[in-house]
């Protein structure tokens, strides 16, 4: 099958990722049928995507072990695709969650468990703990000052990813939604242990959600060589245009656990949003595609990502948002302008990280 699927090294290390990725979040063990996930997955690897993402968050779980189920049945080779989870929310004990050591490797351990396979090609902190001290103040008896409080809990998670890895247990790992100084902290740390570094970012990223990735992170691209993954191109398919006139009964908003992204849609910020994505699809409909593939083209054209995570509820979705790819070169910088004047958001870059 033909595709236009290009492949490029995550950050500066040698893992080959699809520029884009297949993500399960709501979909996989909730949303749509084992059967559904399936022509899904199989259609995405067909087509050459070869990053599949999770989480043991993600339906509770469920979302692992549909993954896992499918690529039982496949005979695909294991070293032809990359599988990425995430360790944060493992269960409702206070010992099965956040960063501490204990559930960075039980988590994990859970999460191999539920995939049925033996390693994850890189696990991610799937958001940053809480590294300061309670109250943010150090002990009045102790020499550890709230600074080196803190320093000592990253420590404390960048030793237990070197652990699992060290273990055969993932190849890489990396951070979702931490901060650029967090990141640096972790790879400071990582560098001062002779540790292991995260190699990659995972950060929302699309036309209405821009600071952190244009305005925060450029400057660990250089700095560090840090990749980038991000997720929501479509934030939620609000970009797709199909909440113009109100909420399909089908949709994503629409059900019942996602009340938040109803009133998002629903508010007066979001009726604005509505307003410039009726702007957006006129330029989508001189580029002979539809807005949806606009958005996620428009991703891919920040020559810092490398990977784009669609998330999608049927394989025709899929095969849409792939022929995205194929838009990306008519983005000229004329389209770019107008895309800019339309959006009017673009983050001012006087964001540093310190040394």
């Amino acid at each position: 099958m033909s595709t236009p699927i290009q492949y490029q090294n995550l950050g500066k290390s040698g893992l080959r990722v699809s520029n884009v990725a297949l993500g399960t979040w709501i979909t996989f063990g909730s949303q749509i049928t084992e059967e559904m996930a399936e022509e899904i997955l199989t259609l995405a690897y067909e087509s050459g995507i070869n990053v599949f993402d999770t989480a043991e968050v993600y339906a509770a779980g469920k979302a692992e072990i549909v993954l896992g189920k499918i690529l039982k049945r496949k005979t695909w080779r294991r070293s032809s695709y990359i599988i990425t989870t995430k360790i944060y929310w493992g269960g409702k004990a206070e010992t099965e969650k956040g960063l501490n050591r204990k559930h960075i490797i039980e988590g994990l351990r859970s999460s191999l468990d539920r995939l049925q396979l033996d390693y994850v090609d890189i696990v991610f902190a799937n958001k940053s703990d809480s590294l300061i001290p309670t109250e943010g103040k150090a002990d009045p008896f102790s020499t550890t000052s709230a600074a080196s409080g803190r320093i000592f809990r990253v420590e404390e998670i960048v030793r237990a990813f070197t652990y699992v890895i060290n273990q055969g247990w993932a190849m890489y790992w990396g951070t979702s939604r931490w901060s650029a100084t967090e990141i640096m902290e972790a790879y400071s740390v990582a560098r001062q242990f002779n540790l292991i570094p995260p190699i990659v970012e995972q950060s929302e990223y699309n036309f209405f959600q821009r600071e952190k990735v244009e305005c925060q992170l450029p400057e660990l691209y250089h700095k560090i060589g840090l990749g980038t993954m991000t997720w929501s191109p479509l934030a939620c398919g609000i970009l797709t245009g199909k909440y113009e006139d109100g909420i399909p009964v089908h949709s994503r908003a629409a059900l019942k656990h996602c009340s938040w992204l109803k009133e998002k849609i629903l508010s007066e910020d979001g009726k604005r949003q509505q307003q410039k994505l009726r702007e957006l699809a006129l330029i989508a409909g001189r580029l002979k595609c539809s807005l949806a593939q606009l958005a996620i083209a428009w991703c891919l054209k920040n020559e810092n990502v490398q990977c784009v995570v669609l998330g999608v509820s049927n394989s025709d979705q899929l095969y849409q948002d792939i022929q995205a790819l194929k838009v990306v070169a008519r983005i000229s910088s004329s389209i770019t302008l107008q895309i800019e004047k339309i959006l009017g958001n673009a983050p001012i870059n006087g964001s540093r990280i310190e040394k």
